[in-house]
This record gives structure tokens, sequence and C-alpha cells, in this order.
């Protein structure tokens, strides 16, 4: 997976299509991302205590990653995700309309 907790991305499909949010939760195993305000669903919660109080709840639930795709910071452009190993040999991520580094 390419996409990284804390990174912002815009939705493509679905009923969320054109949403951008950020990413608060990566599942690399399962493929799948929690995004802020991003497929939310109602959750009815009983209050567990006397003081608690109970009610509906809206929660984010997970999406699949192939879903979405990367917000570029330098161009605002939604962009896949190309690797470029620099003259130190690290391994980073680039843009691949503007080649910036992201």
């Amino acid at each position: 997976m390419k996409l990284k907790k804390g990174d912002k991305v815009v939705v493509l499909s679905g009923k969320d299509k054109g949403k951008q949010g950020e990413i608060l939760v990566a599942m690399p195993k399962s493929g799948k991302l929690i995004i802020s305000g991003v497929n939310v669903a109602t959750k009815h919660q009983k209050p567990r205590s006397a003081q608690e109080q109970g009610g509906r709840i809206e929660t984010e639930t997970p999406i699949y990653a192939c879903k979405v795709q990367l917000v570029c910071p330098k161009c605002g452009k939604a962009t896949r995700v190309g690797h470029q190993i620099l003259d130190d040999g690290s391994k980073t991520r680039v843009c691949k309309h503007c080649s910036e580094v992201i």
C-alpha cells in the first residue's frame, strides 16, 4: 500500500465520490483505510452506565484503498504515487504529475 496515515486523499467511486479527507488509520493487511468524514455510518448505542448517555453515534468505517487516490500537496491534483531513490540511497514517494517528493 502506497498510502500512509496523515495523507490527504480523494474518493474515486461510491456514495462519497469526490470527497476529500485525511487518512486516520491505514490497514495494509486488509487493504483498507479509515478516512475522516468519508463512509460515515450511524450506530445506535445504549448507555453503559447511569452517567453515560446513549443515542446515535456517527463513526467512519473502512473503505478499500483502491477507491481513493492521493492528493499532491504541491500541485493539488489527485495523482498516482511513484517511487524514486535519492542520492543517499533512501527511497521516497513522488507525484506522477509534478515529480515532487511527497
